[in-house]
C-alpha cells in the first residue's frame, strides 16, 4: 500500500433492494463491466469489487446482492455477504428506485442504515425514466432524514449525475492510501467474470420461463496466446427446466453461447471457443456443498 500526499481514498458499498440498478451503476461508473445485469432480482449474488482510479483519487466500489429475506442457503449466503461489507467500508451509497413510490416502508428502511453510523449517500435512480420535475416531491419528501448526507437523482443507465456522485463521494474519503495498482479495475478473476457473463445471457435470453436458480460453473479454461478455450456448466434445480435451456433443436443453448462468447471475446480481446453443457443439481441453492462449490462460499464472508 503507498501512501500518498494531497491524494484520497476509501472503499464505498453500494446497498439497496433488488432491481434498485447497483449492477448498472457500478458499471457505468468504472466504464467496464464487472456485475452482471439481468431484469431479474438478486441477480448479482457475490460481493463485486471495482476499483475507479483517477489521478487523485481511489475509490474501491463493493457491490453487494439485492436485500430481501433468506429462503434458502444461497440467500442466507447472499445476506451474510451484504452484513460482511458495513465493517470495512467509508461510506454507503444507498439506492433506490426512483419510480417507485416513497411511502412510510421506504422512508423506514432508508432510516434502518442510520445505526450504521456510516457516511450515507442516498442516489435516487432512474431519472432517465422520469424527469426532475416528477421526481422532486419524492425527493422533498426524503429530507426529513437528517442523517443522510445529501440524496441525489441520477440515472445509472445512462450515465446522469454519475460524476457528481463521484464527486460526492470523494469529499468524504479520509484516507491517502493506494490500495492497489492503477490499472487494476478489479479484483473479480477473468474465469469468474466468464461464468456470469453466461448466467446474465441465459437470464435474458430466458426471462420468466425458468426460475432464477441458474448458476454457472467454468470447468475448462485453456489459454494461449490467441485463442481460449472454455467449458461451462449451466446448473439448475429441475430436470423438466433442462429442455427449455436447451430449446428446440439446441437452439436456446446456441443462442446463450452466442451472445456469452461476443461479450467474452471483448473482454479477452482474444478468440474464445465456448462449450456449455447443462447440468442438473436437484434444489442445489438449498445444498450448503453445493452453493459452495458453486462459487458462493461462505468462508469468504
Amino acid at each position: 500500500m503507498e501512501n500518498t500526499k494531497d491524494f484520497k481514498s476509501g472503499f464505498v458499498a453500494i446497498v439497496g433492494k433488488p432491481n434498485v440498478g447497483k449492477s448498472t451503476l457500478l458499471n457505468k461508473i468504472l466504464k467496464e463491466k464487472v456485475a452482471i445485469v439481468s431484469p431479474k432480482p438478486q441477480t448479482t449474488r457475490n460481493k463485486i469489487l471495482g476499483i475507479l482510479n483517477e489521478p487523485n483519487s481511489q475509490i474501491i466500489f463493493i457491490d453487494t446482492p439485492g436485500m430481501h429475506k433468506s429462503q434458502n442457503k444461497l440467500d442466507e449466503y447472499m445476506q451474510k455477504s451484504i452484513n460482511s461489507v458495513y465493517e470495512d467500508v467509508d461510506v454507503v451509497v444507498l439506492v433506490i428506485d426512483g419510480l417507485k413510490i416513497i411511502d412510510d416502508s421506504t422512508i423506514n428502511f432508508i432510516k434502518s442504515f442510520e445505526k450504521l453510523n456510516k457516511k450515507t449517500i442516498l442516489v435516487v435512480n432512474k431519472i432517465d425514466e422520469s424527469n426532475f420535475n416528477k421526481m422532486y416531491p419524492k425527493i422533498a419528501k426524503l429530507n426529513e432524514i437528517s442523517y443522510l448526507q445529501t440524496i441525489l437523482p441520477i440515472s445509472a443507465k445512462t450515465g446522469q449525475n454519475v460524476d457528481v456522485l463521484i464527486d460526492e463521494i470523494k469529499k468524504l474519503l479520509t484516507d491517502n492510501v493506494k490500495y492497489f495498482d492503477d490499472d487494476l479495475y478489479t479484483t473479480q478473476s477473468e474465469r469468474f467474470i466468464a461464468g456470469e457473463i453466461v448466467r446474465e445471457k441465459a437470464l435474458w435470453l430466458l426471462q420468466d420461463e425458468i426460475p432464477h436458480g441458474i448458476a454457472t460453473q467454468i470447468v475448462e479454461w485453456k489459454e494461449s496466446e490467441n485463442k481460449v478455450v472454455i467449458s461451462c456448466d449451466i446448473i439448475i434445480e429441475k430436470k423438466s427446466h433442462k429442455q427449455i435451456i436447451i430449446g428446440k433443436d439446441g437452439e436456446m443453448l446456441k443462442n446463450i453461447g452466442t451472445k456469452a462468447r461476443i461479450e467474452m471475446e471483448k473482454m479477452l480481446n482474444k478468440k474464445v471457443f465456448l462449450n456449455l453443457f447443462v447440468k442438473v443439481k436437484e434444489d442445489w441453492r438449498n445444498n450448503s456443498q453445493f452453493v459452495d462449490d458453486f462459487g458462493y462460499n461462505s468462508k469468504d464472508v
